[in-house]
């Protein structure tokens, strides 16, 4: 059973309790100074390049002003995302569509709205910027490894082949495009930072072979996402990540010659600054020699916590009695709706006191990243999270 401490000191413990005071369960508590002190790390670890915050781990307006507010570059990848940053007087030139997959006419809205930097992956949605957003960067999202080593993977969807690649590059140029660079995502939560070396090792040999036999010289490598957030799984800090990645590019790149980096962090930025307080609905258990408890809480899949799907994501889950308790007890964690897929953790062995009774709360910490964009609107009539937010 984890304790309190190893997550947050006694001030900013206390001001997560503090604001879920007196609240109706299930709600989302986010801090916004953990942001800023993730953001300005961020910063002051990758000083010369780009961050582009990925707005889908949490698109709220808070968010997003605080990010703005520090200078921070956004990431969208729909139109619905773009407004929103454009509503809270963000410049368009401070905007990536990262989206790979979009339709003709929201390529052509992002445009009419100045956004000039788009990513792509394909023959068609290439030729659709050509067409409605005539002129534009253009950055190629490759396929690389990682996803054995990534919690949440993002392979195959997302991406081509290198030499695929390079013809789109190629075709960019042809089509009045500005062949501007390359992305790739070594998938969420990657544990393993070699993973950027592989993938970046792809890539100066597309920036040679462009230079070389295509005299097309780019000029940005968008090293996507990925860098994690501290949840129960063992990760190195986010400072060997930076160490690392830099190394890798300084062995690759001369001073004179360094691309410009853009990064995207979204989890990394946002996932420590939330936590999920819920409350203990039922506790059961399916015979009368069932060594596992199953304990129902009023929070699940469909009210922020899908990316438990599969026991991928694994939130340190506390409870106060965990601070007096010496009997805990394997247990089975499962959401309060009519569905039989509503289950966050069968298989992983979460400990829970034996104490534990119905109305007890339950705290799932680190939970500011996706929670909050993936609360499902009414299923079986419970409403999307309330998030309170504070300073």
């Amino acid at each position: 059973m984890i304790k309190i401490d190893q997550y947050f000191d006694p001030a900013s413990w206390q001001k997560f309790t503090q604001a879920a005071e007196g609240r109706e369960t299930p709600f989302l508590v986010v801090d916004l100074e953990r942001i800023k002190t993730k953001y300005n790390e961020m910063v002051g670890l990758f000083p010369t390049a780009k961050i582009h915050y990925a707005m889908k781990a949490s698109p709220a307006i808070e968010v997003i002003n605080v990010l703005a507010d520090l200078g921070s570059n956004f990431d969208c990848a729909s139109v619905y995302e773009l407004d929103r940053v454009l509503a809270c007087g963000v410049d368009a030139a401070r905007i990536s569509y990262g989206n790979t997959i979009k339709k003709a006419r929201d390529v052509e809205y992002a445009y009419s709205k100045g956004v000039q930097l788009y990513a792509t992956d394909s023959e068609l949605d290439l030729k659709n910027i050509a067409k409605y957003a005539p002129g534009s960067k253009i950055f190629v999202r490759i396929l690389v490894e990682g996803s054995d080593t990534a919690e949440w993977p993002l392979s195959r969807k997302f991406g081509c082949h290198p030499n695929m690649a390079i013809d789109l590059l190629i075709q960019a140029r042809d089509l009045g495009l500005v062949p501007y660079g390359i992305s790739f995502h070594v998938g969420s939560q990657q544990r393993d930072v070699a993973a950027w070396d592989d993938a970046l090792a792809k890539v100066k040999y597309m920036f040679d072979w462009m230079r070389n036999e295509e005299n097309i010289k780019l000029k940005m490598i968008n090293l996507g996402g990925g860098f994690p957030a501290n949840y129960l799984s063992e990760v190195n800090p986010v400072q060997v990540y930076a160490e690392e990645i830099k190394r890798y590019l300084s062995d690759d790149y001369n001073a004179d010659e360094m691309p410009e980096i853009i990064l995207e962090p979204g989890r990394s930025l946002v996932g420590g600054s939330g936590v999920l307080v819920s409350e203990v609905v039922l506790i059961s258990r399916k015979s009368h020699t069932d060594l596992k408890r199953w304990v129902y809480t009023d929070v699940g899949l469909f009210q922020g916590l899908i990316e438990t799907l599969g026991e991928a994501i694994k939130y340190p889950v506390y409870t106060p009695k965990m601070e007096t308790s010496n009997s805990p007890g394997t247990v089975v964690l499962a959401g309060p709706t009519c569905d039989s897929a509503d289950i966050m953790y069968e298989d992983t062995g979460y400990q829970l006191p034996e104490e534990l009774e119905i109305g007890d709360k339950i705290y799932w910490l680190t939970t500011g990243a996706y929670t909050n964009s993936y609360s499902a609107i009414e299923f079986n009539g419970f409403p999307p999270l309330e998030v309170v937010y504070i300073k």
